[in-house]
């Protein structure tokens, strides 16, 4: 007999389905971007070219864990000439001291403390970069978070597109490391079990609507064309709309394949929540159908729903058919279902493989993967509310200002595919 099921069950068969899919990709893509033959390669091509002098630029604020050990990876760098520029806003900040520990450490670096409190706007991030920028002595700037950690190659590859003038931004992807106890772990995998694969699918499809605090290296003339970073003064997204105010003027955005490190330090629930939440809601005012649509990589609840699916059809549960016998529609939808599930199981299990450092750390943090993604979906449902969040301590609106005050006139705007992480 052929049993005809009611459509709001092919919706979700459709989501379950799309997740399944959505898993496979995002597990297949994972060697694609930042593998270590990549970043070999790129780092011989840049070695090959003039070295262009920079301008590190890394806004500070307060002590962070590691904070000393994540600067000084900067100071390691085999670039021939770079300046390291460090701003804070208050003479009693703790990352004072850490800065002037690198001074000591490294007599024959060019190494710089600004400290300014002149504050030109809510993102007081930029307030800071503003600051920072008027100390800048060369044409080419790099803007990194003060937790990100790198390699010595690191200001050789992402500086050599700059080259290109048609180049715009460069950014590069980052992965975590979970400093502390529990919650750490869990933050860790948000960036590096959906986040990170979130970009490597979009940028295998072709988009380049990238902008990361981890990484932004522009040149001066850019900076100016799109008003310098007086224009992102009011920004919550600060990072991704520097890049997406260069590709308006017709600029590149390149993705490096180099790939940095950051710390996850949330010792609480509520503090990783609220920082998640950011992220979530900053994208959100960046790309409101992109977020949208993020519900469907929360991949293990849609797989959860699939597996009960399958098991309600084969049992007959609810009088929709009698187990295995019946065909057509049931069969089907059985027959695609089953599939779908058991492959986005195994590939998800792959893209926790392909995500964790080595097989401890992927049997250790192996029953946290549902755990992870049902509190994204979570997370993704509480950031759809809400018009401020909680960045360092200060209330700092959704919105972003229209991208006029970046000089721009008309041209159309582009959805971004994957937008700020908002660090």
């Amino acid at each position: 007999m052929t049993v005809q099921l009611p459509s709001a069950w092919w919706l979700v068969i459709a989501g379950c389905c799309v997740a399944a899919f959505y898993a496979i990709f995002a597990a297949l893509t994972m060697p694609r971007l930042g593998s270590a033959a990549q970043v070999r390669e790129a780092a011989r091509r840049a070695r090959a070219r003039r070295a262009i002098p920079v301008s590190v630029l890394k806004p500070l604020c307060g002590a962070e864990p590691r904070l000393y050990e994540n600067l000084a990876t900067f100071c390691e760098q085999l670039h021939p000439r770079f300046q390291l520029l460090f701003g804070v806003s208050s003479p009693s900040d703790p990352a004072i001291a850490v800065v002037r520990q690198l001074q000591a450490a490294y007599p024959d670096h060019d190494i710089e403390l600004v400290i300014d409190k002149r504050v030109y706007g809510s993102n007081l991030k930029v307030s800071n970069l503003i600051n920072l920028a008027a100390h800048a002595r060369y044409d080419a700037l790099v803007v990194a978070d003060s937790d990100i950690a790198v390699e010595p190659d690191y200001l050789d590859i992402v500086t050599a597109p700059l080259a290109d003038s048609s180049v715009g931004v460069v950014t590069c992807l980052y992965y975590a490391r979970s400093v502390g106890g529990f919650w750490p772990r869990v933050g860790a995998l948000f960036i590096n079990e959906w986040f990170a694969p979130s970009v490597r699918v979009a940028h295998s499809t072709g988009s380049r609507a990238f902008g990361f605090g981890a990484t932004l290296a522009l040149s001066r003339t850019t900076l100016e064309r799109i008003g310098g970073f007086t224009s992102l003064k009011d920004c919550l997204a600060d990072d991704y709309l520097l890049a997406r105010f260069a590709r308006d003027h017709g600029l590149a955005t390149v993705l490096a394949p180099v790939v940095v490190a950051t710390d996850v330090i949330e010792p609480t629930f509520r503090s990783l929540w609220l920082r998640e939440t950011r992220w979530l809601r900053t994208i959100r005012s960046v790309n409101p159908g992109g977020f949208a649509s993020l519900f469907i990589t929360f991949t293990s609840p849609w797989l959860v729903l699939g597996a009960l699916l399958s098991l309600l059809l084969i049992a007959g549960n609810q009088g929709i058919t009698t187990a295995l016998a019946g065909s057509g529609t049931t069969s089907a939808a059985l027959f695609v279902l089953g599939a779908s599930t058991a492959g986005g199981i195994i590939a998800r299990v792959v893209l926790h493989a392909r995500s964790s450092a080595n097989w401890r750390t992927f049997w250790h943090d192996l029953p946290l993967v549902p755990l992870r993604d049902t509190l994204l979906a979570l997370q993704w449902l509480s950031a759809a509310f809400g018009s401020h969040v909680v960045w360092r301590g200060v209330r700092v609106p959704v919105a972003n200002p229209e991208t006029a005050d970046a000089g721009v006139t008309a041209p159309a705007r582009r959805a971004a595919v994957e937008v700020s992480d908002g660090r």
